[in-house]
């Protein structure tokens, strides 16, 4: 389940608006088949696993699955629940029960009733690889990432005039990684005014993944920007997944305070530069290494000389 969590990845951000759910087919110790949901929400990853398995089908295999298979009728295609049903494997193991009320345990049920062998395992790994949709879901609205940068004696921006990264190449190439994961990306009127952000992906062969481009603020903004008058407008954001928050400090409080913000990427760069605007509370080192805080670190690597670090808000219960 662990690495058909990793698979699904890669459907986002491009299977919106269905989940970026992802499949393996196993027989013997041998994966048979593989697939994720696909740009534009179908084929489903069921649908692109089986038509991956040879003259021998699905009998004997197991079916890994993130997300329970489908039950609701749509004009786009037959349920994934029918089309496991028929094609009969051994065994279908799902990652979480699908939060949908179209589909919430019906698909479970429809596969059972065929004979087949299940196990629904409530997996961590699957639910955060479908974070956005879940959050969606049962939150009605948007998986939220608050990104900053954070110099050494916790500034998140220079004094104006000054060159305006804090942190190096391989950090930024980072972020814009990250960013072709999202679905839209929201600064800060503040930000937006004094920087001019091009909000976009520049790294070679993912230009065209660039996220719907936010900002929160009450002004007028330009053609193609969507303006958000307060942090909880994100919930009428169609089709929005996956929100990226970047700077400044007023927005990420903002969102903090709203309690809006369920991961926080950190971008630590080993430079002071005296000056600035300081890094809110609730993301200096001591509140979110805090081991009775609401933050748990679940991603730390090097970049060049910064460090990237992840917090999820931990399970309460």
């Amino acid at each position: 389940m662990a690495a058909a969590a990793r698979l699904a990845a890669r459907a986002r951000p491009a299977s919106r608006p269905n989940p970026a759910v992802a499949c393996l087919v196993v027989r013997d110790g041998i994966v048979l088949g593989r697939g994720w949901t696909q740009p534009g929400g179908r084929p489903h990853a069921e649908a692109q696993a089986l038509a991956q398995l040879g003259p021998a089908g699905a009998r004997g295999a197991t079916f890994y699955v993130t997300l329970e298979p489908c039950a609701h009728a749509s004009a786009r295609g037959p349920a994934c629940a029918d089309v496991l049903a028929e094609a009969a494997p051994a065994r279908v193991v799902i990652g979480i029960v699908d939060p949908d009320p179209r589909t919430s345990g019906r698909g479970i049920a429809r596969l059972e009733a065929s004979g087949i062998a299940l196990t629904v395992l409530g997996d961590r790994d699957a639910r955060d690889s479908l974070a956005g949709f879940v959050t969606r879901q049962t939150r009605q609205r948007p998986f939220v990432t608050l990104k900053l940068a954070v110099s050494a004696d916790g500034f998140i921006a220079r004094v104006p005039g000054q060159e305006q990264w804090i942190t190096g190449e391989p950090a930024r190439a980072h972020v814009h990684a990250r960013r072709a994961k999202q679905d839209a990306i929201l600064v800060g009127g503040g930000t937006w005014r004094a920087d001019a952000p091009r909000l976009d992906i520049r790294l070679p062969g993912l230009e065209s993944r660039s996220p719907q481009r936010l900002v929160l603020t009450r002004r007028t903004v330009p053609a193609g920007i969507t303006a958000l008058s307060s942090p909880q407008a994100i919930a009428d954001l169609e089709g929005v997944q996956y929100l990226y928050v970047e700077g400044g400090a007023a927005t990420a409080t903002a969102f903090l305070d709203a309690g809006l913000v369920d991961r926080i990427e950190l971008y630590r760069a080993p430079v002071e530069i005296g000056a600035g605007v300081r890094a809110p509370q609730g993301l200096r080192p001591e509140t979110l290494e805090d081991p009775a805080g609401p933050w748990q670190k679940v991603e730390q690597c090097q970049l060049g000389s910064d460090t990237f670090a992840a917090y999820q808000r931990r399970i309460q219960g």
